[in-house]
């Protein structure tokens, strides 16, 4: 049986007030925190809301679908919807909630977005494209101006509202993944695979795999956070450390020779690029693994 979502103002509000303001922003912590963690499935009659995820994880839920959360990504939630979110603990980001009459009065053409607005999307971000860096910096810069009420708020928040939907839109619409077959996305993955396996130790960047593989950066990145829940990035990362883990797991080399047989030129940047991943230095790391191993 389908459940009955209420309708909220923002949240929890039910006042039946007519709003006095167009656009509210606040950070995901503040309000999911005081609901321990979830928001439960309710609409807005008259919000159209704009949630930036920066670091954590989650889950979107439109109607009876939930869909994982990986940051960066931009949640585009339509006035009218059934709609709640999960969130980890560690979750951070912005809310922005506008009134979705005022949509039409931003600048530019709304014309120009069609039925984009009229449906909910999630959309991952690639920091690399610049697109979506420039729309995770405007809606940074959004965040910072609305907390700031200095001259010339308002219309400055409209430009950076505006910005957003645009690149938004634009980004959301780019390469859409569903039209490959999945089959055709796992040729590509393999494809990554072996070419990480061939180059990982030459530091190439992910726009060096996305170039040999014949897609852009940014498709790449959806085919592997679609195939893996990761980017790009995470699986070359990963490649080095399980390198950097068996070298000394299983040979004599110090620290300093392993970073070097790994392509690092400095040996301190390996052991901070070890312990980001790994969550130990490679010293400790080595010293646990192998008493472990000599009890197994």
């Amino acid at each position: 049986m389908t459940r009955h979502a209420p309708t909220y103002e923002l949240y929890g509000e039910t006042s039946g007030k007519e709003p006095d303001f167009w656009l509210h922003c606040e950070t995901i912590p503040s309000r999911s925190s005081l609901h321990h963690w979830e928001i439960k499935l309710h609409r807005h009659a008259r919000f159209f809301q704009i949630l930036y995820i920066d670091a954590g994880a989650g889950d979107a839920i439109f109607g009876e679908r939930s869909h994982a959360i990986q940051p960066p990504a931009v949640v585009t939630v339509p006035p009218g919807l059934d709609h709640g979110f999960r969130f980890s603990r560690d979750i951070d980001g912005l809310v922005i909630t506008m009134m979705s009459a005022n949509l039409g009065h931003l600048p530019g053409d709304r014309s120009l977005l069609g039925e984009w607005l009229a449906v909910p999307h999630l959309t991952a971000l690639d920091p690399q494209d610049p697109d979506a860096a420039y729309l995770i910096q405007s809606l940074k810069r959004l965040g910072e101006e609305y907390r700031h009420n200095r001259s010339g708020r308002s219309e400055l928040l409209s430009s950076y509202v505006a910005v957003a939907l645009r690149l938004t839109a634009r980004i959301s619409h780019q390469e859409d993944i569903s039209q490959f077959p999945a089959d055709e996305n796992e040729r590509r993955m393999e494809q990554l695979t072996g070419l990480i396996q061939q180059h990982f130790r030459s530091h190439r960047p992910a726009s060096f795999y996305a170039s040999e593989i014949g897609v852009s950066p940014t498709h790449l990145n959806r085919i592997v956070r679609s195939m893996t829940g990761k980017t790009a990035h995470d699986l070359i990362a990963s490649k080095l450390i399980d390198e950097a883990k068996r070298e000394l797991v299983f040979t004599l080399a110090n620290v300093q020779e392993v970073s070097y047989r790994l392509g690092f030129a400095d040996p301190a940047y390996f052991s901070r690029f070890f312990l980001k991943h790994a969550g130990e230095t490679p010293k400790d790391w080595r010293k646990r693994e192998k008493n472990r191993l000599e009890r197994a």
